[in-house]
């Protein structure tokens, strides 16, 4: 078992970290749209999207970074930018997708929002293993 946990212990990290992200986003979406926010006006709904999306980036840069990727790097500043601008990404990624089925199609902004994160929680792994917090290797002669 723990050869297994070992084995896939970033994937296993980043689900837990991915899940907990996730979840601190949805339920700052959920609380949004619920009081302050009405999803059916266009720029409310991509407000809440944004708002959500800010918090779960704070705390998805920092747990990645020390508990997912084991980032050493000293260039923490470079890290953040590329995550930043990775996260931006599969951010317009989400408000597309949230724009085109509940603002233009009209399906429940809950049900979409949750469809939609497992979309970006993909893209995010692959941009974050890929992209921000990729391993330099160091090969000697």
């Amino acid at each position: 078992m723990k050869y297994l946990y070992n084995k896939h212990k970033e994937k296993i990290l980043y689900l837990i970290f991915g899940g907990l992200t996730t979840l601190l986003s949805l339920i700052t979406y959920y609380l949004l749209t619920i009081n302050l926010l009405n999803p059916s006006i266009a720029i409310e709904l991509q407000l809440a999207n944004i708002i959500s999306w800010l918090i779960g980036f704070l705390f998805a840069f920092f747990t990645n970074r020390k508990y997912v990727f084991n980032s050493n790097s000293k260039h923490k500043i470079k890290e953040f930018i590329k995550f930043f601008l990775s996260r931006i990404t599969t951010l317009l990624l989400d408000m597309i997708i949230m724009y085109i089925f509940v603002t233009l199609l009209g399906f429940n902004n809950l049900i979409i929002k949750i469809i939609s994160q497992i979309i970006v929680i993909v893209s995010n792994y692959l941009f974050s293993k890929l992209i921000v917090f990729k391993k330099d290797v160091d090969i000697q002669k």
